[in-house]
């Protein structure tokens, strides 16, 4: 719970407040924009919610911050409200976790919500309004994990909704070791028609992405938009098994259509599939030369 004996001087008065904890993120700049912002090297709330819109992302955003770094001078009456609104709706049957664990330094979780079985891509934390929302949606069928470090709480979930969770055998760990299924090899394997699997080693070795629909890609640690480049990115400085591989990961990668890159960490992308495909080629070349 955030302290406001640790809150922030950088935080502009009302409300909401950020206190020291932060770990700079990134959660909720991007799922409250205006409420929240970075200074210095944590966030800190730039501009007091206006709006019923801003006051629910800010709720969402405190809900979400993996070390509850945020808090609200008066009692909040909208909890409820915002622990409701989770998961929240991307795009079609493709919903955003919120509930973001320190376990996994933030990383966003996301939400398929499918007549066949739902998928869970990544970890979330497990907590119990996020919980009930899932099983009032149809549970999880399938516990899907991009790579090693955004396992957080799979256990809890599969244990609870007794699902199988999918992590390719480069990327198991003693954490990881009873993981149902393990996919091995760097061929693309397909889960369902509508979803494939695709190899990108590079950020760890047996990191993959996974593709539905040919419009929606969960990104994990291996592409995401950066708001400073302002163009597609590999993480190069999180780059922990080797750059070479993750240029050619990225550069097979390129070969796909989509529409959305929808990462753990980093910023989500969302365009045509022309304009994807050269928002890709740019990516990259950047990475060629960094």
């Amino acid at each position: 719970m955030a302290k406001l004996k640790k809150s922030r001087e950088e935080n502009v008065k009302g409300n909401f407040y950020v206190d020291s904890t932060c770990i700079d993120c990134d959660t909720c700049r991007w799922m409250a924009p205006e409420v929240f912002s970075r200074v210095g090297e944590q966030s800190a709330v730039h501009g007091q919610p206006t709006s019923e819109t801003a006051q629910l992302q800010a709720m969402q955003a405190l809900l979400s911050c993996p070390t509850a770094s945020i808090g609200t001078r008066e009692k909040p009456k909208d909890v409820k409200l915002a622990q409701k609104s989770f998961p929240i709706l991307v795009e079609d049957n493709v919903y955003h976790c919120g509930y973001h664990s320190e376990k996994s330094y933030g990383a966003a979780s996301y939400f398929i919500q499918r007549e066949s079985g739902n998928i869970l891509i990544d970890s979330p934390r497990f907590a119990p309004p996020l919980v009930r929302r899932l099983e009032d949606m149809g549970g999880v069928r399938y516990m899907y994990l991009t790579h090693r470090d955004d396992v957080a709480d799979h256990e809890k979930f599969h244990h609870h909704f007794n699902c199988h969770r999918i992590l390719h055998k480069d990327d198991i760990t003693p954490n990881t070791e009873d993981v149902e299924i393990q996919p091995e090899g760097m061929e693309a394997i397909e889960l369902a028609p509508d979803i494939l699997i695709i190899p990108v080693p590079g950020h760890s070795k047996g990191h993959t992405v996974l593709l539905y629909r040919e419009q929606f890609l969960f990104t994990g640690d291996h592409l995401a938009w950066s708001r400073h480049l302002n163009h597609l990115y590999g993480f190069r400085r999180f780059c922990w098994y080797s750059w070479s591989e993750q240029i050619n990961s990225m550069e097979k990668l390129a070969q796909y259509s989509f529409e959305w890159v929808l990462p753990g960490h980093g910023r989500r992308y969302h365009a045509d599939k022309y304009t994807m495909s050269q928002a890709m080629e740019q990516c990259v070349a950047w990475m060629k030369e960094s």
